[in-house]
Protein backbone atom coordinates (compact mmCIF):
# COMPACT_ATOMS: atom_id res chain seq x y z
CA UNK A 1 0.00 0.00 0.00
CA UNK A 2 2.93 2.31 0.52
CA UNK A 3 4.49 2.00 -2.62
CA UNK A 4 0.97 2.68 -4.34
CA UNK A 5 0.87 5.87 -2.55
CA UNK A 6 4.46 7.15 -3.00
CA UNK A 7 3.90 6.26 -6.91
CA UNK A 8 0.70 8.59 -6.43
CA UNK A 9 2.64 11.58 -4.78
CA UNK A 10 5.56 10.77 -7.54
CA UNK A 11 2.48 11.27 -10.36
CA UNK A 12 1.25 14.38 -8.62
CA UNK A 13 4.50 16.19 -8.72
CA UNK A 14 5.53 15.23 -12.02
CA UNK A 15 1.94 16.88 -13.02
CA UNK A 16 2.78 19.75 -11.29
CA UNK A 17 6.29 20.63 -12.48
CA UNK A 18 5.03 19.57 -16.27
CA UNK A 19 2.58 22.75 -15.73
CA UNK A 20 5.11 24.95 -14.43
CA UNK A 21 7.42 23.88 -17.11
CA UNK A 22 4.59 24.97 -19.53
CA UNK A 23 4.10 28.72 -17.53
CA UNK A 24 8.30 29.48 -18.29
CA UNK A 25 7.99 28.52 -21.73
CA UNK A 26 6.64 29.92 -24.65
CA UNK A 27 3.31 31.67 -23.48
CA UNK A 28 2.19 31.99 -27.22
CA UNK A 29 -0.94 30.43 -27.32
CA UNK A 30 -1.39 28.16 -30.99
CA UNK A 31 -4.55 27.34 -32.87
CA UNK A 32 -5.09 25.23 -36.16
CA UNK A 33 -6.25 26.35 -39.67
CA UNK A 34 -8.29 23.70 -41.57
CA UNK A 35 -5.10 22.31 -42.69
CA UNK A 36 -4.05 20.80 -39.28
CA UNK A 37 -1.14 23.25 -39.12
CA UNK A 38 -0.74 25.25 -36.18
CA UNK A 39 -1.00 28.95 -36.48
CA UNK A 40 -0.51 31.44 -34.39
CA UNK A 41 -3.12 33.47 -32.94
CA UNK A 42 -1.34 36.70 -33.10
CA UNK A 43 -1.09 36.08 -36.56
CA UNK A 44 -4.84 35.07 -36.98
CA UNK A 45 -5.94 38.22 -34.86
CA UNK A 46 -3.89 39.97 -37.31
CA UNK A 47 -5.68 38.55 -40.73
CA UNK A 48 -9.17 39.26 -38.90
CA UNK A 49 -8.15 42.80 -38.65
CA UNK A 50 -7.05 43.12 -42.23
CA UNK A 51 -10.19 41.94 -43.62
CA UNK A 52 -12.61 44.16 -41.32
CA UNK A 53 -14.01 46.93 -43.61
CA UNK A 54 -12.47 50.60 -43.57
CA UNK A 55 -14.39 53.48 -43.69
CA UNK A 56 -13.55 56.09 -46.73
CA UNK A 57 -14.81 59.11 -47.41
CA UNK A 58 -16.14 60.64 -50.34
CA UNK A 59 -17.05 64.85 -50.30
CA UNK A 60 -19.64 66.55 -51.59
CA UNK A 61 -20.28 70.65 -51.78
CA UNK A 62 -22.60 71.70 -53.82
CA UNK A 63 -26.21 73.64 -53.81
CA UNK A 64 -28.45 71.73 -52.21
CA UNK A 65 -30.51 75.06 -51.07
CA UNK A 66 -32.00 78.24 -52.88
CA UNK A 67 -32.28 78.53 -57.12
CA UNK A 68 -29.80 75.75 -58.14
CA UNK A 69 -31.20 73.65 -55.67
CA UNK A 70 -32.64 71.35 -58.45
CA UNK A 71 -29.23 70.85 -59.68
CA UNK A 72 -27.55 70.30 -56.85
CA UNK A 73 -29.71 67.48 -55.70
CA UNK A 74 -29.63 65.98 -58.99
CA UNK A 75 -26.00 65.25 -59.08
CA UNK A 76 -25.72 64.46 -55.19
CA UNK A 77 -28.69 61.88 -56.10
CA UNK A 78 -26.14 59.82 -59.05
CA UNK A 79 -22.92 59.93 -56.49
CA UNK A 80 -25.89 58.94 -53.48
CA UNK A 81 -26.46 55.97 -56.07
CA UNK A 82 -23.32 54.72 -56.47
CA UNK A 83 -21.82 54.72 -53.25
CA UNK A 84 -25.25 52.66 -51.96
CA UNK A 85 -24.32 50.29 -54.53
CA UNK A 86 -20.61 50.34 -54.30
CA UNK A 87 -21.10 49.16 -50.95
CA UNK A 88 -24.30 47.01 -50.97
CA UNK A 89 -21.85 44.62 -53.37
CA UNK A 90 -20.03 44.32 -50.61
CA UNK A 91 -17.44 47.83 -50.72
CA UNK A 92 -14.50 48.65 -52.26
CA UNK A 93 -11.33 46.15 -52.23
CA UNK A 94 -7.83 47.50 -53.17
CA UNK A 95 -4.48 46.08 -52.53
CA UNK A 96 -6.46 43.14 -50.12
CA UNK A 97 -8.56 46.16 -48.10
CA UNK A 98 -12.65 46.47 -48.06
CA UNK A 99 -13.64 49.60 -48.03
CA UNK A 100 -17.37 51.21 -46.97
CA UNK A 101 -17.62 54.43 -49.05
CA UNK A 102 -19.18 57.26 -46.72
CA UNK A 103 -20.81 60.18 -48.37
CA UNK A 104 -20.36 63.77 -46.52
CA UNK A 105 -22.48 66.44 -47.76
CA UNK A 106 -22.40 69.92 -47.48
CA UNK A 107 -24.40 72.59 -49.15
CA UNK A 108 -22.73 75.91 -50.85
CA UNK A 109 -25.39 77.52 -52.04
CA UNK A 110 -24.06 77.80 -55.28
CA UNK A 111 -21.55 80.16 -53.50
CA UNK A 112 -17.63 79.05 -54.55
CA UNK A 113 -16.67 80.88 -51.06
CA UNK A 114 -18.85 78.67 -49.54
CA UNK A 115 -17.56 75.28 -51.06
CA UNK A 116 -14.03 76.52 -50.66
CA UNK A 117 -14.79 76.40 -46.92
CA UNK A 118 -16.88 73.53 -47.31
CA UNK A 119 -13.84 71.78 -48.86
CA UNK A 120 -11.39 72.66 -46.13
CA UNK A 121 -14.42 71.12 -43.19
CA UNK A 122 -14.21 68.07 -45.44
CA UNK A 123 -10.77 67.61 -45.50
CA UNK A 124 -10.06 68.85 -41.88
CA UNK A 125 -12.85 66.73 -39.97
CA UNK A 126 -14.06 64.21 -42.40
CA UNK A 127 -9.87 63.51 -43.95
CA UNK A 128 -11.51 63.46 -47.21
CA UNK A 129 -9.41 62.70 -49.96
CA UNK A 130 -12.13 63.37 -52.94
CA UNK A 131 -14.82 66.37 -53.16
CA UNK A 132 -17.04 66.36 -55.80
CA UNK A 133 -18.35 70.07 -57.08
CA UNK A 134 -20.72 70.44 -59.19
CA UNK A 135 -20.05 74.16 -60.74
CA UNK A 136 -17.06 75.85 -61.96
CA UNK A 137 -16.96 78.82 -59.50
CA UNK A 138 -16.43 75.90 -56.90
CA UNK A 139 -13.80 73.99 -58.64
CA UNK A 140 -11.67 77.07 -59.31
CA UNK A 141 -12.20 78.22 -55.54
CA UNK A 142 -11.33 74.70 -54.50
CA UNK A 143 -7.97 74.76 -56.84
CA UNK A 144 -6.30 77.49 -54.84
CA UNK A 145 -5.47 75.06 -52.13
CA UNK A 146 -6.36 71.07 -52.87
CA UNK A 147 -2.90 70.35 -54.26
CA UNK A 148 -1.31 71.66 -50.83
CA UNK A 149 -4.39 70.03 -49.03
CA UNK A 150 -3.63 66.80 -51.16
CA UNK A 151 -7.21 66.29 -52.39
CA UNK A 152 -8.64 65.36 -56.03
CA UNK A 153 -11.39 67.79 -57.19
CA UNK A 154 -14.30 65.58 -59.16
CA UNK A 155 -15.64 68.95 -60.73
CA UNK A 156 -18.72 68.26 -62.19
CA UNK A 157 -18.44 71.36 -65.15
CA UNK A 158 -18.10 71.98 -68.61
CA UNK A 159 -15.90 74.83 -68.47
CA UNK A 160 -12.59 73.84 -70.40
CA UNK A 161 -10.50 76.11 -68.26
CA UNK A 162 -10.95 73.74 -64.99
CA UNK A 163 -8.27 71.59 -66.17
CA UNK A 164 -6.16 74.43 -68.41
CA UNK A 165 -4.91 75.79 -65.42
CA UNK A 166 -2.13 73.06 -64.67
CA UNK A 167 -3.63 71.63 -61.55
CA UNK A 168 -2.38 67.92 -60.98
CA UNK A 169 -5.38 67.18 -58.68
CA UNK A 170 -8.50 68.29 -60.63
CA UNK A 171 -10.75 65.94 -62.79
CA UNK A 172 -13.77 66.78 -65.52
CA UNK A 173 -16.23 64.85 -65.77
CA UNK A 174 -18.81 66.10 -68.62
CA UNK A 175 -17.40 67.30 -71.79
CA UNK A 176 -16.02 71.08 -72.39
CA UNK A 177 -18.59 73.25 -73.65
CA UNK A 178 -16.05 74.34 -76.32
CA UNK A 179 -17.17 71.58 -77.89
CA UNK A 180 -20.83 72.70 -78.77
CA UNK A 181 -20.19 76.10 -79.84
CA UNK A 182 -19.60 75.16 -83.29
CA UNK A 183 -23.19 72.82 -84.17
CA UNK A 184 -25.26 75.24 -82.25
CA UNK A 185 -24.27 77.98 -84.39
CA UNK A 186 -24.47 76.07 -87.34
CA UNK A 187 -28.21 75.09 -86.72
CA UNK A 188 -29.27 78.59 -85.16
CA UNK A 189 -28.32 80.56 -88.06
CA UNK A 190 -29.56 78.25 -90.99
CA UNK A 191 -33.06 77.83 -89.06
CA UNK A 192 -33.28 81.31 -87.36
CA UNK A 193 -30.88 83.84 -88.51
CA UNK A 194 -27.42 85.70 -87.61
CA UNK A 195 -29.24 87.96 -85.12
CA UNK A 196 -28.44 86.75 -81.27
CA UNK A 197 -29.45 88.12 -77.76
CA UNK A 198 -26.98 87.37 -75.12
CA UNK A 199 -28.99 86.21 -71.75
CA UNK A 200 -26.88 83.49 -69.86
CA UNK A 201 -26.73 82.85 -66.18
CA UNK A 202 -24.60 85.43 -64.24
CA UNK A 203 -21.80 82.68 -62.96
CA UNK A 204 -18.35 82.54 -64.02
CA UNK A 205 -19.24 80.03 -66.15
CA UNK A 206 -21.87 81.71 -68.11
CA UNK A 207 -19.51 84.51 -68.46
CA UNK A 208 -16.93 82.08 -69.82
CA UNK A 209 -19.56 80.56 -72.11
CA UNK A 210 -20.70 83.77 -73.58
CA UNK A 211 -16.78 84.99 -74.34
CA UNK A 212 -16.24 81.70 -76.17
CA UNK A 213 -19.64 81.79 -78.30
CA UNK A 214 -19.18 85.54 -79.25
CA UNK A 215 -16.37 84.83 -81.34
CA UNK A 216 -17.53 81.48 -82.86
CA UNK A 217 -21.15 83.70 -83.45
CA UNK A 218 -19.41 86.51 -85.26
CA UNK A 219 -16.98 84.75 -87.54
CA UNK A 220 -19.81 83.01 -89.18
CA UNK A 221 -21.17 86.16 -90.47
CA UNK A 222 -23.62 86.45 -86.93
CA UNK A 223 -24.00 90.08 -84.47
CA UNK A 224 -24.84 89.96 -81.01
CA UNK A 225 -27.77 92.98 -80.54
CA UNK A 226 -27.93 92.50 -77.15
CA UNK A 227 -25.34 91.20 -74.25
CA UNK A 228 -26.71 90.99 -70.36
CA UNK A 229 -26.78 88.28 -67.74
CA UNK A 230 -29.02 87.11 -65.07
CA UNK A 231 -28.53 86.75 -61.71
CA UNK A 232 -30.55 83.82 -60.85
CA UNK A 233 -29.86 84.36 -57.10
CA UNK A 234 -31.38 87.53 -57.09
CA UNK A 235 -34.05 87.82 -60.43
CA UNK A 236 -37.05 85.70 -60.38
CA UNK A 237 -39.15 88.43 -62.79
CA UNK A 238 -37.43 88.23 -66.28
CA UNK A 239 -40.01 90.43 -67.99
CA UNK A 240 -37.95 93.64 -68.05
CA UNK A 241 -34.46 92.07 -69.29
CA UNK A 242 -36.61 90.15 -71.47
CA UNK A 243 -38.52 92.63 -72.96
CA UNK A 244 -34.89 94.76 -73.55
CA UNK A 245 -33.36 91.84 -75.13
CA UNK A 246 -36.32 91.49 -77.96
CA UNK A 247 -36.45 95.24 -78.20
CA UNK A 248 -33.30 94.63 -80.11
CA UNK A 249 -34.66 92.05 -82.72
CA UNK A 250 -33.22 89.16 -81.89
CA UNK A 251 -33.53 85.49 -83.94
CA UNK A 252 -32.07 83.94 -81.65
CA UNK A 253 -31.67 84.06 -77.53
CA UNK A 254 -28.62 82.56 -75.85
CA UNK A 255 -29.58 81.53 -71.88
CA UNK A 256 -28.70 78.66 -69.86
CA UNK A 257 -27.96 77.83 -66.11
CA UNK A 258 -29.94 75.12 -63.81
CA UNK A 259 -32.98 73.84 -65.20
CA UNK A 260 -35.67 74.96 -63.75
CA UNK A 261 -35.01 78.93 -63.95
CA UNK A 262 -33.47 78.11 -67.86
CA UNK A 263 -36.80 76.77 -68.66
CA UNK A 264 -38.91 80.04 -66.80
CA UNK A 265 -36.62 82.38 -69.11
CA UNK A 266 -37.73 80.55 -72.24
CA UNK A 267 -41.42 80.58 -71.21
CA UNK A 268 -40.96 84.55 -70.91
CA UNK A 269 -39.80 84.98 -74.36
CA UNK A 270 -42.90 82.89 -75.57
CA UNK A 271 -44.98 85.06 -73.29
CA UNK A 272 -43.70 87.98 -74.77
CA UNK A 273 -44.25 86.98 -78.95
CA UNK A 274 -40.59 85.25 -79.19
CA UNK A 275 -40.96 82.63 -82.23
CA UNK A 276 -36.86 82.28 -82.91
CA UNK A 277 -34.58 79.52 -81.67
CA UNK A 278 -32.72 78.92 -78.36
CA UNK A 279 -28.68 78.36 -77.86
CA UNK A 280 -29.13 76.78 -74.44
CA UNK A 281 -26.22 76.55 -72.23
CA UNK A 282 -25.41 72.50 -71.49
CA UNK A 283 -26.16 73.18 -67.84
CA UNK A 284 -29.39 72.98 -68.38
CA UNK A 285 -31.18 69.85 -69.98
CA UNK A 286 -34.18 70.21 -72.39
CA UNK A 287 -36.19 66.96 -70.51
CA UNK A 288 -35.97 68.71 -67.45
CA UNK A 289 -37.41 71.97 -68.85
CA UNK A 290 -40.00 70.69 -70.80
CA UNK A 291 -40.94 68.90 -67.35
CA UNK A 292 -41.09 72.27 -65.70
CA UNK A 293 -42.85 73.51 -68.74
CA UNK A 294 -45.53 71.16 -68.27
CA UNK A 295 -43.86 67.71 -70.10
CA UNK A 296 -43.77 68.38 -73.66
CA UNK A 297 -41.77 69.97 -76.12
CA UNK A 298 -43.89 72.23 -77.49
CA UNK A 299 -42.49 75.57 -76.12
CA UNK A 300 -38.98 74.18 -76.75
CA UNK A 301 -39.17 74.29 -80.55
CA UNK A 302 -35.70 75.42 -81.71
CA UNK A 303 -33.85 74.49 -78.77
CA UNK A 304 -30.09 73.36 -79.31
CA UNK A 305 -28.71 71.50 -76.74
CA UNK A 306 -27.25 68.33 -75.23
CA UNK A 307 -29.07 65.04 -75.08
CA UNK A 308 -31.10 63.76 -72.37
CA UNK A 309 -29.85 60.72 -70.53
CA UNK A 310 -33.82 59.35 -70.71
CA UNK A 311 -33.07 59.37 -74.90
CA UNK A 312 -29.32 57.44 -74.24
CA UNK A 313 -28.58 54.14 -74.82
CA UNK A 314 -25.69 52.73 -73.05
CA UNK A 315 -24.68 49.55 -71.68
CA UNK A 316 -25.74 50.46 -68.23
CA UNK A 317 -28.32 53.26 -69.02
CA UNK A 318 -31.64 51.21 -69.16
CA UNK A 319 -31.12 49.62 -65.31
CA UNK A 320 -29.79 52.87 -63.96
CA UNK A 321 -32.84 55.08 -64.75
CA UNK A 322 -35.37 52.02 -63.45
CA UNK A 323 -33.30 52.15 -60.09
CA UNK A 324 -33.57 55.92 -60.08
CA UNK A 325 -37.43 55.92 -61.15
CA UNK A 326 -37.54 53.51 -58.50
CA UNK A 327 -36.05 55.39 -55.59
CA UNK A 328 -36.51 59.28 -56.75
CA UNK A 329 -39.72 59.29 -58.60
CA UNK A 330 -39.00 60.75 -61.76
CA UNK A 331 -36.15 60.47 -64.37
CA UNK A 332 -32.68 61.17 -63.66
CA UNK A 333 -31.10 63.52 -65.76
CA UNK A 334 -27.29 63.32 -67.33
CA UNK A 335 -25.93 65.37 -63.93
CA UNK A 336 -27.12 61.81 -62.35
CA UNK A 337 -25.81 59.67 -64.13
CA UNK A 338 -22.85 61.28 -64.98
CA UNK A 339 -22.14 61.65 -61.46
CA UNK A 340 -22.70 58.15 -60.71
CA UNK A 341 -20.05 56.50 -63.14
CA UNK A 342 -18.08 58.87 -62.37
CA UNK A 343 -17.47 56.86 -59.14
CA UNK A 344 -16.97 54.12 -60.54
CA UNK A 345 -14.64 55.48 -62.68
CA UNK A 346 -12.43 56.93 -59.60
CA UNK A 347 -12.86 53.41 -57.50
CA UNK A 348 -11.49 51.35 -60.38
CA UNK A 349 -8.67 54.04 -60.75
CA UNK A 350 -7.29 53.26 -57.14
CA UNK A 351 -7.82 49.82 -57.54
CA UNK A 352 -5.73 49.70 -60.34
CA UNK A 353 -3.20 51.91 -58.32
CA UNK A 354 -3.42 49.90 -55.82
CA UNK A 355 -3.98 52.85 -52.92
CA UNK A 356 -6.92 54.93 -51.77
CA UNK A 357 -4.66 57.95 -50.39
CA UNK A 358 -1.97 58.52 -52.70
CA UNK A 359 -3.89 60.94 -54.89
CA UNK A 360 -0.96 61.49 -57.58
CA UNK A 361 -1.35 57.53 -58.52
CA UNK A 362 -4.58 57.68 -58.05
CA UNK A 363 -4.74 60.74 -61.04
CA UNK A 364 -2.27 58.38 -63.38
CA UNK A 365 -4.39 55.68 -63.47
CA UNK A 366 -7.98 57.23 -63.96
CA UNK A 367 -7.67 56.48 -67.65
CA UNK A 368 -7.16 53.14 -67.27
CA UNK A 369 -10.21 53.23 -64.36
CA UNK A 370 -12.27 54.51 -67.13
CA UNK A 371 -11.99 51.82 -69.34
CA UNK A 372 -11.73 49.28 -66.46
CA UNK A 373 -15.77 50.39 -64.89
CA UNK A 374 -18.05 47.21 -65.54
CA UNK A 375 -19.89 47.73 -68.57
CA UNK A 376 -23.19 46.94 -66.66
CA UNK A 377 -22.21 50.14 -64.19
CA UNK A 378 -21.68 52.10 -67.88
CA UNK A 379 -24.87 54.83 -67.64
CA UNK A 380 -22.38 56.76 -70.12
CA UNK A 381 -19.42 55.41 -71.79
CA UNK A 382 -15.98 56.99 -70.53
CA UNK A 383 -13.32 55.99 -73.49
CA UNK A 384 -10.33 57.62 -71.50
CA UNK A 385 -9.85 60.31 -69.33
CA UNK A 386 -6.84 62.28 -70.92
CA UNK A 387 -3.48 63.94 -69.30
CA UNK A 388 -5.12 66.83 -67.85
CA UNK A 389 -7.68 65.02 -66.13
CA UNK A 390 -10.78 65.32 -68.10
CA UNK A 391 -12.94 62.68 -69.44
CA UNK A 392 -13.80 62.02 -73.20
CA UNK A 393 -16.80 60.93 -73.66
CA UNK A 394 -18.56 60.90 -77.21
CA UNK A 395 -20.33 64.59 -78.33
CA UNK A 396 -23.78 64.28 -78.88
CA UNK A 397 -26.04 66.89 -79.01
CA UNK A 398 -30.42 67.43 -79.37
CA UNK A 399 -32.24 69.76 -81.44
CA UNK A 400 -36.12 70.03 -81.00
CA UNK A 401 -37.55 70.49 -84.35
CA UNK A 402 -41.48 70.19 -84.74
CA UNK A 403 -42.19 69.12 -81.15
CA UNK A 404 -39.42 66.51 -81.53
CA UNK A 405 -36.07 65.47 -80.15
CA UNK A 406 -33.55 64.77 -82.88
CA UNK A 407 -29.82 63.06 -81.88
CA UNK A 408 -26.58 64.51 -83.58
CA UNK A 409 -23.64 62.01 -82.62
CA UNK A 410 -20.36 62.76 -83.72
CA UNK A 411 -17.14 59.92 -82.89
Amino acid sequence: MKIFKLFGLFFLLLLFMLAGCNEGGDSAATTSDNTGDAVDSADTASAEETKEAKELTIGFSGPLSGPAAFYGTETLNGLTMAVDDINESGGLEVDGQTYTLKLATLDDKYSPNETAANAKRLVQEQKAKFIYSPHSGGVYAMQVFNEQEDFIIMGYTSEPGVTEQGNTLNVRIPPRYDNYLEPFTNYQMERFGKRIAFLPTASQYGKDWAEALRPVWEAHGGEVVFDESIDFSKDTDFQTIMSNALNAKPDVLFIGGPSEPTALVLKQARDLGFEGGFLVMDQAKVDQMAAVLGGGYDLLEGVSSTVPLINSNFPGTAEFIEKYKQKYDKNPGAEAGFHYVSLYVLTEAMKEAGTVDDTKKIMASLDQGAKNVPEEKQVYVIPGVDEKGGFEPALRIAFIDDGQLTIFEQD
